[in-house]
């Protein structure tokens, strides 16, 4: 069973399959929804799939040709043609370009202490690699690559690599609790 709400518009040859949830939402032709997904107040563009169990929230424009996977969440988002984001990701007052990776874990960082919201910019053909963050607002030029587990928190430009980690620190026979146990 899946439930169709307000002025929900279905194209041609789409699929909706059960625990699906769709309020005041719009998908093209040959669009999927898969199991356990949520939109509201969205839109889909033809050839894409979406799920299982993705939320897009008001506001977000999928484009043709996107997979949108499992446990993303997208709010106020332009998601452009053939763009990917296959799981565990959120993505908030976002515009992301064509062609573009967005890896596992990554996360749009939005709202600041001022309690504003801010807009991250993704250009086209950008990789970004598992475990990212983005403080807005911050733009991300055409053609570069996000390294896995970076934090970025300035502009990027095109075509170029932005890596944000922290250097390792490894402190050996460190365990307190451990510590602890021993008899003396």
């Amino acid at each position: 069973m899946f439930f169709l709400r307000g002025q929900t518009k279905i194209g041609k040859m789409s699929v909706v399959e059960p625990g699906v949830m769709i309020q005041s939402a719009e998908l093209g032709e040959q669009v999927t929804i898969k199991s356990g997904s949520y939109l509201d107040q969205a839109k889909v563009g033809a050839n894409s799939d979406v799920g299982p169990y993705a939320h897009l929230r008001p506001g977000t424009q999928i484009g043709q040709n996107c997979k949108v996977g499992n446990f993303v969440e997208m709010k106020k988002v332009k998601f452009g043609d053939r763009s990917k984001a296959s799981h565990l990701t959120y993505l908030g007052d976002a515009t992301i370009g064509t062609d573009t990776n967005i890896g596992c874990g990554t996360i749009t960082c939005n709202y600041a202490v001022d309690h504003k919201k801010y807009e991250t910019v993704i250009g086209n053909h950008v990789f970004v690699g598992s475990d990212s963050q983005f403080v807005a607002p911050v733009t991300i030029g055409d053609h570069a690559v996000i390294g896995s587990g970076s934090t970025i928190t300035k502009d990027v430009p095109a075509e170029a690599l932005a890596v944000a980690r922290s250097k390792q620190v490894v402190k050996e026979n460190y365990n307190p609790a451990k510590k602890k146990e021993e008899p003396k």
